[in-house]
């Protein structure tokens, strides 16, 4: 699964919240979000590194309650708008916690939770060039949510 998160306008953060049905109606949300983000610094993809992200934040594993907050809102903290892929929101509140949170991880703090992933279900390569293609990516994640908070919108994440 590919990872994406995107800084949501306040439109699309009442029509995501709006549906209730978890399944085709924040589907076509989604689709159209995707359609329309045409800045760069309001979308980051990660690719497949979301899912190391995710427990290095946490406590190892891809449960959305695992780890504490707001380092666990990073990525699959939050709240879940469907039923069969990842979309996960976050609010613009929280967005400000987890960009706090976020700018004191250093570089060995996330070497060494990458290194003690002990989970089966892992299938990155756990390797060096694994875990700087997760450092890479934690600083582009990082990034954008230090941008989405200095323009106060809520997030979403998307995996597919």
């Amino acid at each position: 699964m590919l990872g994406v998160h995107f800084a949501i306008t306040s439109e699309q953060e009442r029509s995501l919240l709006a549906t209730d049905d978890h399944g085709d109606s924040v589907g076509d949300i989604l689709e159209v979000i995707e359609e329309s983000c045409n800045d760069d610094r309001l979308k980051v993809d990660t690719d497949k590194a979301w899912d190391a992200i995710h427990r290095c934040l946490t406590d190892g594993t891809l449960d959305p309650d695992g780890g504490a907050y707001p380092l666990s809102h990073a990525v699959l903290g939050g709240r879940h708008l469907h039923d069969e892929y990842y979309v996960v929101y976050v609010s613009a509140a929280e967005v400000r916690d987890v960009a706090d949170a976020l700018r004191s991880v250093e570089r060995t703090w996330l070497r060494h939770r990458f290194d003690v992933i002990d989970d089966p279900d892992y299938l990155g390569g756990h390797d060096d060039a694994d875990f700087e293609n997760t450092w890479d990516n934690f600083v582009d994640v990082r990034a954008f949510y230090n941008r989405a908070a200095t323009v106060g919108r809520a997030v979403i994440f998307t995996a597919t």
